[in-house]
């Protein structure tokens, strides 16, 4: 069994526990522990860690008071954090997680989880607590999406995501135009709201048309030659990584304008005097905010940094 000393904090003058904790754990070699007795519960010292060393350990409560708490500090075995996109990329169930906390995992997904939440300011051991938790529920109900191959997750993307947002920008538009119409004399920002979601529109027909027509074809061509041990496709913009940057930067713009629109709207919430057609408005927004963002997960995430890793190896 592993034995791993004991720190009694409660001996220690006050002013000499955090530097000797800081030096306890300064001299770990990775993978290294140690455990924590205190008289209280020692979270601050927590966030200090996080602070001057950053994510390089793990903090599991032994006990919880109420007359004695026990850590266990654990030095990682490796400085190197998975981000926000890729733990939902191997588990989308985690993506509810993180919209309960208001952290991006589509357009923000390259984030570590202590990079995101120190931005929002977020409990990380809260949001931690709860992604620990999803690994112990069975998954076999949901898409593994990181395991599909290439050809069909563009193919899923496609039929799944693009086709939905084609179906709904025209009806969005009609209801966004007049719901301002009727109601933007007092709610003035459904006026804002309806501009917005144009510009959206605009935005996305054009980005669909670009990935349909120019960058999922070559995603395909890449696979193709990989599968036959082939050279990389021809190609005049170079390599895979020039629109899968232009890619990325519109979905960023197309992010920016919905977290606009959450904004004017108040997270979808319609006032207490809105009409159907007004209160349907604002859930088909939120609707649509949500689709797009599993659609840019699975692209930011998956798609391309699988595209080119693959066009690395030709």
């Amino acid at each position: 069994m592993e034995t791993i000393e004991t720190l009694d904090v409660t001996i220690i003058e006050p002013k000499l526990k955090h530097p000797t904790i800081f030096q306890k754990f300064d001299t770990l070699i990775e993978g290294g522990a140690f455990i924590i007795h205190n008289d209280h519960d020692p979270k601050p010292l927590y966030y200090q860690l996080i602070g001057e060393r950053g994510n390089i350990f793990t903090w599991e409560y032994l006990t919880s008071g109420p007359e004695h708490w026990e850590v266990k500090i654990k030095k990682k075995d490796s400085t190197l954090e998975a981000t926000i996109g890729e733990l939902v990329a191997k588990d989308f169930r985690k993506a509810e997680i993180f919209k309960k906390y208001n952290l991006d995992f589509c357009c923000g997904g390259k984030k570590t989880v202590t990079q995101a939440c120190a931005v929002k300011k977020v409990d990380y051991l809260a949001v931690e607590k709860e992604l620990n938790s999803i690994d112990l529920v069975n998954k076999t109900l949901s898409h593994n999406f990181d395991e599909w191959s290439l050809e069909f997750l563009v193919d899923y993307i496609l039929n799944t995501h693009h086709e939905y947002v084609k179906k709904s920008i025209p009806v969005l538009l009609g209801y966004t135009s007049k719901v301002a119409k009727v109601h933007g004399g007092h709610h003035p920002e459904v006026i804002a709201i309806a501009q917005k979601f144009d510009e959206a529109a605009e935005e996305l027909n054009e980005h669909m048309c670009k990935e349909e027509q120019i960058l999922f074809p070559y995603i395909k061509q890449l696979v193709l030659a990989k599968s036959n041990n082939l050279k990389t496709p021809y190609t005049a913009f170079g390599s895979v990584k020039n629109p899968i940057h232009m890619m990325e930067h519109e979905h960023d713009a197309v992010g920016d304008i919905f977290k606009e629109i959450r904004e004017l709207s108040n997270n979808y919430t319609p006032p207490e005097d809105s009409c159907a057609t007004y209160k349907v408005s604002y859930l088909k927004l939120k609707e649509f905010e949500e689709d797009l963002h599993q659609h840019i997960h699975l692209e930011n995430n998956i798609l391309f940094p699988k595209s080119i890793s693959i066009e690395s190896q030709l």
